[in-house]
């Protein structure tokens, strides 16, 4: 599989010139007056049980992340069955871009690669209501230019980026070690300003395993 995943920048200027990120604002509104049919099964629906995973990244330290179905089911169901099946562990992060985020999750480490299954995007954009922001510790999926194209990337918020609200599906938190993260976007070395990393100084996520809920 031979498609570049979607960059994600560091500047507006340089997200305005994506595809995916160009400004068709699809707005979702809190307290809108009259909710659509879709929106008023959801608030029927009783809450989903949050999913908890740990996440250690030689080297670095272990991370606790929080994932909520009730934000993006579809998603966190796909990154789930990925956990379970052992496909993060031996992976790594290929992409790093200190103030922004660090991306992780390719079987190819370059950027290019993903798993079989695509999972549709569950953001604004997309037309399905995703509360959750691009805030610090924030795990989210990386993505082609296709809405739904997702399938085993995702990135960590390193620093708040809320241009990213609505574009890209965001399923959690991370809860625990967010430090992890702070010392990887420090060490790392990167070869360019879109936080391309060599595969020999790649961060090597150990393992991703479900957890109970942290006390």
């Amino acid at each position: 599989m031979k498609k570049r995943y979607l960059a994600l920048f560091l500047t507006l200027a340089m997200v305005f010139t994506l595809t995916a990120c160009a400004k068709k604002e699809t707005k979702v509104e809190e307290g809108t007056p009259q909710a659509t049919a879709g929106q008023e099964a959801a608030q029927s629906t009783p809450e989903k049980e949050k999913k908890y995973v740990e996440m250690k990244v030689k080297g670095y330290g272990t991370m606790q992340i929080e994932l909520d179905p009730n934000v993006a089911p579809d998603t966190v169901d796909n990154f789930m069955n990925l956990v379970h099946d052992e496909f993060y562990n031996g992976l790594t992060f290929h992409r790093i871009i200190p103030g922004f985020m660090i991306q992780g999750g390719d079987p190819l480490g370059d950027g290019t690669g993903g798993s079989e299954h695509k999972v549709r995007g569950e953001f604004a954009a997309n037309g399905f209501a995703n509360p959750l922001g691009h805030t610090r510790g924030v795990i989210s999926m990386a993505r082609a230019a296709d809405y739904n194209s997702a399938s085993s990337q995702f990135f960590i918020m390193h620093q708040d980026y809320p241009s990213l609200d609505g574009q890209y599906a965001a399923f959690g938190q991370v809860i625990n070690g967010i430090e992890v993260v702070d010392k990887i976007c420090e060490d790392v070395q990167t070869e360019d300003s879109n936080g391309s990393v060599k595969a020999k100084n790649q961060p090597v996520i150990k393992y991703i395993k479900e957890i109970e809920k942290p006390n």
